[in-house]
């Protein structure tokens, strides 16, 4: 036995089940996040004139607002996804949830793809789109909890931040494809075609996506904590209630640590687009390139602030990530009003500088403030209030900021505010939690005491992922 946890400890590489598991959970994560760029993209440029004509027709600029608002909704539904799945998760497992929330999110992106518009079906269009948009959000609800959950619970105690690090790119991974996608059509097509059927080819790919990542998180392991909790037979019946009765404040800090990320990533992905275009008179293809750029920043810097986690810990990187935006989110306005593609793009860059590092160690935070029992819930509800907080509204906001004062530095004045509260929030956070066991409580050892012939049991599944030894 301790040979084999010599070898796991040994620098020599990560083993098969660990490159499987962080496979998995990138994939998942990146098939996520690119349904929902889709949809944020297709809300910045088509979806007001194809699913909400009349007002599109009579009040163009309101219009936009409640396509953003449509984009947003969704996230409503994400604490119910998250309690669901965080119910499931903390009870039956990681791995079966994971695999419910990819399929449920990648059919409602494929059958947005097939839905009439409101020229064909009139008021069923946007109340469909509306529907699906809610499928979408009660899936992604509990998503990320499960791959994060997955990635840190199988990682050495000094690695956690860089291995939680991979569900986390998957978010500028699935930007880039859906940015690349858009690029692709709307400059090899008319606006016509693009208009017409176009933008449904986007949506329509997620099958395939789905089918990819359906087969390589059938292949992963359940997580060796939740093994442990299985044998312990002592799983929580309601570990919702365990959860807000007994760490409700832990979920309110996750909630606004991640509030100004999610706030300043969505105006990444969707909103500087639109305000390139619609605003700055830039080319379409033109601010998907600054956005593609972009997301290149948001990739290599959420792996560093991974990287930083576990050299400097992983509130200190989260301080810094959140300075930077904070300096960063008026200033940048200026740079992008100069409508040059290179400062526009530069200006986008630089933002993700501090979203890296404000991203990357997330994962590994959230898993070690919650205890095993209802860790699942714990990540998954506060994940999903901090995007409520943060990205549901934040392009709708952005844009009433914009038709209101027709100045873009006010939304860096709300984004900076949003930052100082998310700075506060993790400063909150006991330093105490950084590189605490994962692993299941001092109940867990009573029960092994009493019931040797689990002990067995136990130790092989440690093998897997002995993160008390590492």
């Amino acid at each position: 036995m301790a040979d084999r946890d010599a070898t796991l400890a040994s620098p020599r590489g990560r083993t098969a089940e660990e490159r499987k598991v962080l496979a998995g959970t990138l994939v998942g994560t990146t098939i996520e996040w690119y349904d929902f760029f889709i949809y944020a993209q297709a809300a910045a440029f088509v979806l007001a004139p194809l699913f909400f004509g009349p007002l599109s027709n009579e009040n163009p600029g309101l219009a936009q607002v409640v396509s953003w608002a449509s984009l947003g909704i969704s996230f409503l539904f994400r604490p119910l996804g998250a309690v669901v799945a965080g119910h499931l998760g903390d009870k039956y497992g990681r791995k079966l949830v994971l695999v419910m929330t990819l399929v449920g999110m990648g059919g409602a992106t494929a059958l947005i793809g097939l839905l009439p518009t409101y020229a064909t079906i009139g008021v069923w269009a946007p109340i469909i789109l509306v529907f699906l948009r809610v499928v979408q959000g009660f899936s992604a609800g509990g998503e990320w909890g499960g791959a994060a959950l997955m990635s840190v619970e199988h990682a050495p105690r000094n690695k956690r931040s860089a291995f939680g690090s991979y569900p986390q790119i998957g978010v500028p991974i699935g930007m880039l494809l859906a940015t690349s996608f858009m690029w692709i059509l709307t400059s090899s097509m008319s606006e016509e075609a693009f208009l017409s059927w176009g933008w449904r080819i986007p949506f329509l790919s997620s099958v395939v996506l789905i089918v990819v990542g359906y087969l390589i998180r059938r292949v992963v392991d359940e997580s060796p904590v939740f093994k442990e909790m299985q044998l312990r037979k002592k799983e929580s019946a309601a570990p919702l209630g365990v959860l807000l009765k007994t760490h409700k404040k832990s979920v309110i800090l996750a909630a606004l640590i991640f509030a100004a990320n999610n706030a300043a990533g969505y105006l990444v992905i969707a909103f500087f687009a639109s305000y390139g275009a619609e605003v700055l008179g830039m080319p379409r293809e033109a601010t998907l390139v600054a956005t593609f750029v972009g997301g290149i920043g948001w990739l290599v810097f959420t792996m560093f602030g991974g990287f930083l986690g576990d050299k400097i810990g992983k509130i200190r990187t989260f301080q810094i990530g959140y300075g930077i935006i904070i300096l960063w989110a008026i200033p940048m306005w200026f740079l992008m009003d100069t409508a040059s593609l290179p400062l526009f793009a530069l200006a986008i860059v630089i933002l993700t500088m501090g979203l890296g590092p404000s991203y990357g160690p997330q994962s590994a935070l959230y898993a070690e403030m919650f205890p095993a029992n209802v860790r699942y819930s714990g990540v998954s509800i506060g994940y999903a209030f901090g995007s409520i907080i943060g990205g549901a509204f934040a392009p709708m906001i952005a844009q009433l900021l914009l038709n209101e004062t027709g100045a873009g530095w006010t939304i860096g004045v709300y984004i900076a505010a949003l930052a100082i509260v998310s700075f506060i929030a993790v400063s909150m956070v006991p330093k105490s939690v950084e590189g605490s066991d994962l692993h299941v409580d001092e109940v867990h050892q009573q029960y092994l005491a009493e019931h040797p012939e689990d002990a067995t049991l136990v130790r092989e599944a440690a093998t897997v992922q002995p993160d008390q030894t590492r």
